[in-house]
């Protein structure tokens, strides 16, 4: 998301040596076998959702729906300068919280749909937009501008996402009606800014398109699916194609990215890629699990570094806060340096790429760390023992990221939601996406008993 528009020009000289996958390695994409959940861990993962889920009910005003950007462990508003301002990527994930919330009963139904149909009402009619766009930053309370933000392309794509989720969950009639507003009237030709098939960052009042462009794997797939998708202000499906898309081996991962893990996590928590390939032989869920399986390696290769920090089982970095301040942390030699900091939401994210790993993970911070780590809403949002930090706060899409990678892995609930609105299958067909070639693997809805085991997450 914007999170990385300051990094993309020390970025920009690896566009040039950019590859795009071809036929030939597709092989390195392999299918993932996906073990079974025990009882216990989906209990685990369980208690993880629904104190994630409270994040986003607590933690946003109930007269705009607005998501606070982050809050405090406990309970409460973060101190400093972020205690009242609302992330609309967060808001677009709370959106989809509130829908999983609501299934499985940790929020009255009623009070959930009703809590979507004003944050909606307050989109479609009061919130400042420019040709369907929204801040990427506000006040919590009125939505006003903060930080001079900009009018954010992938940061509206995350909030739309929430909204199409939340109207085919619903199927409320006031609410459909709402998000077709919202979606419809959204501007993606124009975000191109004059070009024909790359959209911009965004767009800052006073100033005109931000300069850069979406052109390199990263966040994007969200948001050109929408774009390609829309029913009313499309770009060319041609569009899917003109970003690059570096290729990287880390040991016997190989896999595109673009930056830190989060970029493979956050348009697949709701765009169900499995067992499809664009016409590029990309398998796009295939290529997360690489790139997550690498990030893993990654870091047991720096246990001797940071002893403290990383292990067989303990792993993760992404973009997250640090002793520091927030940084972007990545294997991918232009981010910050690695310096002992975990992010549980590195695991968290790809829980519903590579359980196997990422159960272990989180079961193995938790049982380490107990209490400062886990708390309120879940993991804070990161921790270094070397260091002996341990964050205060928790950070809204990362704490959502975790969330829907949960349930995904556990029901596929966001997923068939999401995927249930024609947009996106849609922009797939568009793109030549093939067909499913296989039936995804099942759902875990069956556990399995417990498997007794030396670490436990209780």
């Amino acid at each position: 998301m914007a999170r990385l528009a300051l990094f993309l020009s020390s970025f920009a000289v690896l566009t040039g040596a950019a590859l795009l996958i071809p036929a030939s390695t597709s092989n390195v994409l392999s299918a993932d076998h996906t073990p079974p959940v025990s009882s216990q861990d989906r209990a685990h993962l369980e208690d993880l959702e629904r104190r994630s889920v409270l994040y986003f009910w607590n933690e946003s005003d109930p007269s705009t729906g607005l998501v606070l950007d982050r809050a405090s462990a406990d309970g409460g508003r973060a101190k400093g300068p972020s205690r009242d301002i609302a992330s609309l990527a967060a808001t677009g994930f709370g959106l989809t919280a509130i829908c999983i919330g609501a299934e499985h009963g940790w929020l009255p139904r009623d009070q959930a749909r009703t809590r979507v149909r004003i944050t909606l009402e307050f989109f479609a009619s009061k919130a400042y937009q420019e040709h369907g766009w929204f801040f990427h930053w506000m006040d919590v309370s009125t939505g006003e501008r903060k930080w001079d933000s900009e009018m954010s392309s992938v940061d509206t794509a995350f909030f739309v996402a929430g909204v199409l989720t939340a109207s085919q969950y619903f199927h409320d009639p006031e609410i459909t009606r709402l998000a077709k507003i919202i979606y419809e009237r959204v501007d993606f030709a124009w975000m191109l800014d004059s070009d024909t098939l790359l959209l911009s960052h965004g767009w800052v009042r006073g100033k005109g398109f931000l300069k850069y462009k979406w052109d390199v794997f990263s966040e994007l797939p969200l948001l050109y699916l929408l774009a390609i998708g829309s029913p009313t202000h499309p770009i060319p499906a041609d569009s899917w194609y003109a970003w690059l898309r570096p290729l990287y081996s880390y040991g016997p991962y190989h896999f595109i990215s673009g930056g830190p893990l989060f970029t493979q996590q956050y348009s697949q928590a709701w765009v169900d890629f499995r067992n499809r390939r664009d016409r590029g032989f990309v398998d796009f869920y295939q290529n997360a699990i690489s790139a997550t399986r690498a990030n893993r390696l990654y870091c047991l290769n720096l246990e001797k570094t940071f002893p403290l920090s990383f292990g067989p089982e303990i792993w993760g970095i992404t973009a997250s806060d640090s002793p520091k301040g927030y940084k972007i942390y990545g294997e991918i030699k232009q981010f910050a340096p690695v310096d002992g900091t975990v992010a549980p939401c590195a695991a968290g994210g790809s829980l519903m790429f590579t359980p196997d790993i990422s159960i272990p993970a989180l079961r193995a911070m938790r049982e380490h760390y107990q209490e400062r780590v886990y708390r309120k809403y879940g993991f804070v949002d990161a921790y270094n023992p070397g260091e002996k930090w341990f964050d205060s706060d928790v950070v809204g899409i990362d704490t959502g990221i975790t969330l829907l990678s949960a349930e995904n892995l556990l029901t596929e609930n966001v997923w068939k939601w999401f995927m249930s609105d024609p947009t996106i299958p849609r922009a797939m067909d568009l793109v030549g996406f093939t067909p499913p070639f296989a039936e995804p693997r099942p759902a875990q809805t069956a556990a399995k008993p417990a498997t007794p085991r030396h670490r436990r997450v209780q």
